[in-house]
């Protein structure tokens, strides 16, 4: 595993995790393994005094605030308070609060914990169409959701629009830096990237099409367990376009021939639940084309993740492609 994640810094994060573990009640006897690495480190702690795992999610520095994660707990905690979907329950410190943390190299670690809840990633290999049906159906609930929440004071998430996006201060890096990316796919991106601002500006920011948003509902954020979806992982979840969860939703295989099948399944189920106007179906390659470009900037900057690195090079040139169908106003 190369860049920053290597075998010692891995064992010094669970190990810094581990030591913490009284915060949510663990014993002593408690094992602690390594679950995923996208940018935070997630591990599995293994009690055999508690009759079910404890999750613990060791963030990486500098992303988001102390706020920002008690907020994204907050919104958790008011989404399993309506039953509005299944996901994994925070678990309070014992110190007070949900976020403990830890110092490694000068830098602090904050350290939050989820109730353990069973089931198995998707793939997208798979027969997904009723999936995104439901899907659809949950996404329309956390909107509604959103939209009749009353946020509690000082609640503070990022935001998901243009500029933060892929524009002039992105969350997420450059896609200028994408690797492998040449100065005709350069200008190819630079086009797609100008009609992107014009078509956002059209469709703008009002409550009815923008507010908090998962922004994050890719696969791998999903649990299949006996035909029940579950939603993990709201470390994202920030103000931007409704639409642009299907678009996440479809993270890393855009250019999969099921796509068009995956999307009508998800409007579908959407529209079971709530209202979309019609032009929603004009505006979803506007955000697949947001997301990827996103992803690609996110590529570029987080080379020393194993995500990057499985996608390599390869990822851009699908970027490419998929512009040059966004331009094209080829569906």
């Amino acid at each position: 595993m190369g860049g920053l994640y290597t075998e010692s810094f891995l064992e010094r994060l669970r190990a810094g995790a581990m030591a913490l573990a009284g915060e949510w009640g663990l014993s002593g006897r408690t094992e602690v393994s390594l679950l995923t690495i996208s940018e935070n480190a997630t591990f599995r702690a293994d009690d055999p005094e508690r009759e079910a795992p404890v999750i613990l999610r060791v963030h990486r520095p500098g992303y988001h605030t102390r706020a920002e994660i008690e907020s994204e707990l907050a919104w958790i905690e008011a989404l399993r308070a309506e039953n509005v979907l299944p996901t994994p329950a925070p678990l309070p410190c014992r110190s007070g609060g949900h976020v403990a943390g830890f110092d490694l190299d000068g830098e602090r670690r904050d350290v939050v914990a989820f109730a353990f809840m069973s089931g198995r990633e998707p793939l997208p290999e798979e027969d997904l169409e009723e999936g995104f049906r439901e899907l659809g159906e949950i996404s329309a609930r956390l909107h509604a959701h959103v939209r009749r929440w009353t946020r509690p004071a000082g609640f503070v998430r990022k935001t998901w629009d243009f500029d933060t996006t892929v524009g002039r201060r992105p969350h997420w890096g450059d896609w200028r830096a994408a690797l492998g990316l040449r100065e005709p796919g350069r200008k190819l991106l630079e086009r797609a990237t100008v009609e992107l601002e014009r078509r956002l500006a059209e469709i703008g920011t009002g409550p009815e099409v923008f507010g908090l948003i998962h922004a994050d509902l890719r696969l791998a954020n999903l649990l299949i367990d006996s035909g029940r979806i579950a939603v993990i992982d709201f470390d994202d979840c920030g103000f931007g376009w409704f639409l642009f969860d299907f678009a996440a939703a479809i993270s890393f295989f855009e250019t999969d021939p099921a796509i068009p099948g995956l999307q009508a399944a998800w409007l579908d189920g959407y529209r079971s639940v709530a209202e979309l106007p019609v032009t929603a179906e004009m505006q979803m390659e506007t955000f697949i084309m947001l997301r990827r470009l996103q992803l690609t900037a996110w590529i570029a900057s987080h080379a020393e993740t194993p995500t990057a690195q499985e996608m390599g090079a390869g990822f851009t040139d699908g970027t490419l492609a998929i512009a040059e169908r966004f331009l094209s106003g080829r569906s």
